[in-house]
């Protein structure tokens, strides 16, 4: 794994859900950091997370 994989997952891991202040999972398949507290997904482009709850996708 490269140095600069390991620097963005580490700062992808120290973002909180913009809701409930809780952890957040990365889904690598989906570019996505999930929110089980608030049941929400949070979508990932071009490796910029967006924490608006209005891009967000619902959790099924």
């Amino acid at each position: 794994m490269s140095d600069h994989v390991i620097v963005e997952r580490r700062m992808l891991e120290a973002l909180v859900c913009p809701v409930t202040q809780a952890q957040l999972t990365w889904d690598p398949d989906r570019q996505e950091l999930v929110s089980k507290a608030a049941n929400l997904a949070f979508p990932v482009r071009d490796g910029i997370p967006i924490m608006l709850v209005s891009e967000a996708r619902p959790l099924g």
